[in-house]
């Protein structure tokens, strides 16, 4: 791999890889082509991965279905054992995300059924609801969208289809926040983790009184359905459903709030494209589409090799941290023409955002049902959007992107013409 050593000496790693750094949380989409330009596979020696950036190599890895998710079984060292495998005990299973079979296949087939697209159209009016309560909220012309909008409304729905009291809708956000922030974050300070590890152990407490309540008044909401499941004798253990319940609050409610951000500054920043969706909201799911590709809320992800293999041209051995990049994927010009165009009338709008193979985000039917009427609630409220004077701010955290703040101005345009 001399070749492809020196190469890799010119091109960027560790921390300049991630949203700690200024750079990359401002644009990694640059920094990413150049690695696509020069490199096959780059290995990034500081974190112990290789990154893959072509459509087709992160493609085949995230559907290969031997490939190891479980960090435990990665090389010491390696990025998979010691970043995403620091917040579990080598005892205790890891989440579903992060889990091989059988294990994953039991757990995966007693939730799934409360997340096939039947189910979750089912849950669209209710969304609505959600959004427009939270747009009633909004009280000034000049609003942060992230913290008074596209914050609020996932934290919401997702409470509220696991039957939360209101009154915990706010706790619930501080917690996943402060979780999410350490989760795959492999530079924490002892400050952060511990603030980290506290919020998920109050969300996790929270949760199993929640359950405790379920057993005894079963009701039509997803905790409920958890305790009901049962597949050929399977049931989910208490903290199988408590692992389950955190990673949808602390996942989905970061994704999807970086989804409606990020789409929405997508639409300002191509006011061609605003006002095709404007004059017909039916293209909103294409739209929403075309976002998770052109801005996608989930940077990368990763597998860990079951076997020495060789991805385009790079021998790997076995137990080594497979990292792909769905940002570069995404905008691979190999495979879509004039990648860095957002347009939410492109034919071919597939994409790596949601992973693949049997690691597949379960929850992608509902993230994109939130963030089209998000969108559209949004649009229809304000006729009148644009970016504020007050700008926007890109957070900073690993494996994510999107912003803490994003200002804009609904005051109605009053000037020319």
């Amino acid at each position: 791999m001399s070749e492809q050593s020196t190469v890799d000496q010119t091109l960027p790693e560790g921390i300049e890889l991630t949203p700690l750094s200024d750079g990359f949380r401002q644009d990694p989409y640059g920094i990413l082509r150049r690695i696509q330009q020069q490199t096959s596979v780059h290995e990034d020696r500081q974190l112990k991965r290789f990154i893959y950036t072509h459509h087709d190599h992160v493609k085949d890895i995230l559907r290969d279905k031997d490939f190891w998710s479980d960090p435990r079984k990665g090389n010491p060292g390696t990025f998979m054992r010691e970043i995403l495998g620091s917040n579990s005990r080598a005892d205790e299973e890891p989440s579903m995300l992060l889990m091989d079979e059988p294990g994953h296949r039991r757990l995966r087939s007693l939730v799934s059924a409360s997340f096939t697209p039947a189910t979750v159209e089912r849950w669209r009016e209710r969304t609505r609801q959600v959004v427009e309560r939270v747009l009633d909220g909004i009280q000034t012309t000049e609003f942060n969208l992230i913290s008074d909008f596209a914050g609020p409304v996932p934290t919401v729905v997702i409470a509220e289809l696991l039957g939360i009291d209101p009154a915990k809708h706010d706790q619930f956000k501080t917690w996943s926040d402060e979780s999410v922030k350490t989760a795959f974050n492999p530079f924490a300070t002892e400050a952060q983790k511990a603030a980290g590890n506290a919020a998920s152990a109050a969300l996790e407490g929270f949760i199993a009184s929640e359950i405790k309540t379920r057993r005894q008044h079963l009701g039509q909401d997803l905790i409920s359905d958890m305790i009901r499941a049962e597949d050929n004798g399977e049931r989910l253990t208490e903290q199988e459903m408590i692992r389950q319940t955190n990673l949808l609050l602390v996942a989905g409610n970061v994704t999807t709030t970086d989804l409606i951000g990020n789409g929405i500054k997508a639409l300002i920043d191509h006011p061609q494209q605003l006002a095709k969706l404007r004059a017909d909201p039916s293209l909103i799911k294409n739209a929403v589409e075309e976002m998770l590709r052109y801005d996608s809320p989930v940077v990368n992800s990763g597998r860990i090799a079951n076997r020495d293999i060789n991805i385009g041209g790079c021998p790997v051995a076995k137990g080594e941290s497979l990292n792909t990049s769905l940002a570069a994927a995404n905008r691979d010009p190999a495979v879509y023409p004039d990648p860095d165009k957002f347009d939410i009338e492109r034919l071919d709008t597939h994409h790596q955002s949601f992973g693949g193979g049997r690691h597949l985000c379960l929850g992608a039917h509902l993230a994109r049902l939130e963030a089209q009427e998000a969108i559209l609630g949004l649009l229809r409220r304000y006729p009148n959007l644009r970016v504020s004077a007050r700008g926007h701010t890109y957070h900073a955290i690993p494996s994510f992107r999107g912003m803490s703040e994003l200002w804009l101005d609904s005051t109605p345009d009053t000037g020319g013409a």
